[in-house]
């Protein structure tokens, strides 16, 4: 009797195993993709969007006005050179002027993915070379291969450089994003799908270098920071694993996810959240940022602790998703 209740205990312990690795890693079955020539990511062209960010000083934040002009500058002349309707989406906060950069490929269509980062930093004396010069050299560079390879796309693609993620204006009105999701619900646009780049370059093989957020997550997901992961709640499950099969397939590196309940503020931590708050579809692709990146917000968050070859396949991933998604 006793062997049969220890039988049955441990049954219903791997079965509820099971339902929370259903639930939370939302796990897919997925066969890589070869990308052609005319697609290949450009590895010197990432170093070098991040290297110019991170050399602009003092820090490219909301109190040093040029020097978040400077970056937005750059961006701008950047997306010029690409086949693309760029947009400028200035707003005024405190009597000073901010900018969303777009850069628009397939106007003709109406349902749109969006692709975005923020170009912003955390106060002083912080490069924010994956906090998120990562994100922003990523987009700058899918927004290039967008501009070049001859895809059909069966959706507009909005590439946006936000302003104004990092506090003193975090989970504010004042957002870049928010006030470009607000925008989108008024004009009734057709948002497919938002996906927030939000650190995409730091990686580790060291042991135990993957920390988590709640105990216990330990045993669903790897300890090694050497994958890339897609965010979401428990609601958006289907665009989590959309975008994390097309990152799979598209790419050379291990892609993970989680969907959890919006309480879990980790999960709320950038751009994708103001989309939320909208109604919109939104999901955020990250290294895990503080999770393993202990040059979190600090004057140590340099281009030498980037890890640009597998950055390099986050990008190619995220050029396979927005042109391969479906709804």
């Amino acid at each position: 009797m006793i062997k049969k209740v220890i039988l049955g205990i441990i049954a219903i312990g791997l079965l509820m195993y099971c339902i929370v690795f259903a639930l939370v890693r939302n796990p897919i079955i997925s066969t890589k993709e070869s990308t052609s020539p005319e697609t290949s990511i450009s590895q010197n062209n990432l170093k070098s969007h991040v290297n110019f960010l991170t050399d602009i000083t003092p820090s490219r934040n909301a109190h040093n006005i040029e020097s978040l002009n400077k970056a937005r500058d750059y961006i701008v002349k950047e997306m010029s050179n690409y086949s693309c309707e760029l947009e400028l989406q200035n707003y005024t906060v405190d009597e000073n002027e901010y900018t969303n950069v777009i850069c628009s490929f397939g106007a003709q269509f109406s349902e749109t993915v969006i692709l975005g980062a923020h170009y912003d930093v955390h106060y002083d004396n912080n490069p924010g070379a994956d906090d998120n010069a990562s994100g922003v050299a990523g987009i700058l560079e899918v927004a290039r291969l967008l501009s070049e390879s001859n895809q059909q796309l069966k959706h507009r693609i909005d590439i946006i450089a936000y302003t104004l993620e990092e506090l003193p204006h975090f989970k504010s009105d004042s957002m870049g994003s928010r006030v470009h999701a607000k925008n989108m619900k008024q004009t009734n646009r057709d948002i497919k799908l938002m996906i927030s780049a939000e650190m995409i370059g730091y990686f580790s093989d060291e042991k135990n270098s993957q920390k988590f957020p709640i105990p216990g997550m330990n045993l669903l997901y790897p300890t090694t920071a050497d994958f890339i992961a897609v965010i979401g709640r428990f609601q958006d499950r289907q665009p989590v694993r959309q975008v994390k099969k097309h990152l799979s397939t598209g790419s050379d590196i291990d892609v993970y996810s989680l969907n959890a309940p919006s309480k879990l503020q980790e999960i709320t931590f950038s751009d994708h959240a103001s989309y939320w708050g909208e109604g919109f579809d939104a999901v955020m692709v990250t290294d895990t940022s503080f999770m393993r990146n202990q040059n979190y917000h600090e004057p140590t968050d340099t281009v030498d602790t980037l890890d640009f070859t597998r950055m390099t396949e986050v990008t190619r991933g995220l050029y396979h998703v927005v042109t391969k998604i479906e709804k």
